[in-house]
């Protein structure tokens, strides 16, 4: 069952990515899912570089409370370390997950936060 669900996720995740690129004026904002925490990066595609990251596991975030509102925290988090770097619009890269949940909250928390996309 998981490698099923693994796999299918990786077919939509090529997809995403076929259509979808960061450049230097809107560099890529991908979300990574694990069981424990959410991490996010900004990706600057032509330069293969990450400009900013930000995760709920990392030692500057000290949000509690249950995964939506953590992952919430961490867009907010990203958002304010894109914008001190001088990034105001990005491309989101759901990553082959659902726009639900945890993922949907980072987004939302990262619009609250001042990015556009």
């Amino acid at each position: 069952m998981a490698g099923k669900k693994l796999s299918r996720r990786e077919r939509i995740k090529k997809g995403i990515r076929k259509r979808l690129t960061g450049s230097e004026n809107r560099p890529r904002l991908s979300v990574y899912r694990s069981n424990k925490g959410i991490y996010a990066q900004i990706i600057n595609d032509e330069t293969g570089k990450t400009l900013v990251s930000a995760s709920s596991l990392s030692k500057d975030f000290n949000a509690s409370g249950n995964k939506s509102e953590q992952s919430a925290a961490v867009g907010k988090l990203v958002a304010e370390k894109a914008i001190a770097a001088g990034l105001k619009e990005v491309v989101f890269d759901r990553n082959g997950y659902l726009y639900h949940g945890r993922v949907k909250s980072l987004a939302e928390g990262a619009r609250e936060g001042g990015l556009v996309f």
